[in-house]
């Protein structure tokens, strides 16, 4: 298993390398860091512009090769991602907002696939019955129903439960407040902030984890192992819970494990509307801004967890299936 990891990663890293690469290229073909100052009024002259952007690896009138030698060794011997246009660290932007990217989405992913999942085993336990037939409705709706929406309804929800309250339970916009102090009353504000992002994200995302585990477990409920479970004894809950349940699961693990990278980058509406500074809501300010450097490192971390999601992919398929092996 080890050797097989480590075969993976390097095949990874070194498809990371070149899809890297390939995007400061295109990146510094289509974006332009001197239009930025096209708009100014005043103007800036273009000798004052080539001063702010040299410094920074931006300017178009180095060559690109030395721009581009620059910006990968940088990489490479200190981990320096480079500037924006307006001089600020890609590390520390990236670093700052993959946590809150993580503060936000990761327990929303996590409930989403325990409440799809949990769904999934009990209507494809009891299908065409009321209970199927009421959560299949039900996922139908929320399914369809635009993050924009489900936001808008949430927080009107929630401004009426603080009205009725007398005081604010829940907070509409940012990640914390400012002025709080101690561990707890910090611990409370920040679960005050994310309730609400955490009910949009779960309302629209646990549907498609409830009809694939369905449709999966339907698919093994009556295979043979599951009817020689049943001869040997096993009531049809346990042979379901036991043998295809185990089975079934591996697709819902593989899905949720590729769609890691869209869970930091593509949470883009709900981080605007509720006004948390991550991954999503930076991506497309950097492309807003003509920040190459921005641009690249974005790419790179979703990547980067793209990578981390096939090989947390293979790792869920050997532990669920004792039939897959790997030398």
């Amino acid at each position: 298993m080890a050797k097989y990891l480590a075969k993976k990663i390097l095949g990874w890293f070194a498809m990371i390398f070149v899809a890297v690469n390939l995007t400061y290229f295109l990146a510094v073909l289509f974006l332009d860091p001197r239009s930025n100052y096209a708009a100014r009024r005043p103007p800036v002259p273009e000798d004052r512009i080539d001063a702010i952007l040299t410094p920074l690896n931006l300017n178009d009138k180095t060559p690109l090769f030395t721009r581009w030698w620059d910006w990968l060794s940088g990489i490479l011997f200190h981990w320096d991602w480079g500037k924006s246009p307006i001089g600020d660290s890609i590390n520390e932007q990236i670093g700052y907002r993959v946590w809150v990217s993580a503060e936000l989405l990761l327990l929303a992913t996590f409930l989403s696939v325990l409440i799809g999942v949990a769904i999934g085993v009990y209507t494809a336990s009891r299908q065409y019955k009321a209970g199927d037939r009421f959560f299949q409705f039900t996922s139908i709706v929320t399914m369809n129903v635009h993050v924009v929406v489900a936001s808008i309804l949430v927080v009107w929800l929630a401004i009426k439960i603080n009205e009725a309250a007398g005081q604010n339970i829940f907070y509409v916009s940012g990640s914390s407040s400012v002025g709080v102090v101690g561990f707890f009353p910090k611990l409370l504000d920040f679960l005050q902030h994310l309730a609400l992002p955490t009910i949009s994200l779960v309302i629209i995302s646990y549907a498609g984890y409830h009809f694939l585990q369905r449709s999966m477990l339907l698919d093994n409920i009556n295979a043979d192992y599951v009817r020689t479970a049943r001869a040997k004894g096993l009531t049809r809950n346990q042979a379901v819970r036991k043998h295809a349940l185990r089975t079934s699961v591996i697709p819902v693990a593989t899905t949720v494990a590729f769609s890691i990278p869209g869970i930091f980058t593509g949470a883009i509406m709900t981080e605007t509307i509720f006004g948390w500074n991550g991954m999503g809501k930076y991506f497309v300010e950097t492309l807003n801004n003509n920040d190459i450097h921005g641009v690249v490192a974005v790419a790179a971390f979703g990547a980067l967890m793209t990578a981390v999601g096939a090989i947390l992919s293979d790792i869920f398929v050997v532990i669920l299936d004792p039939r897959v092996r790997v030398n």
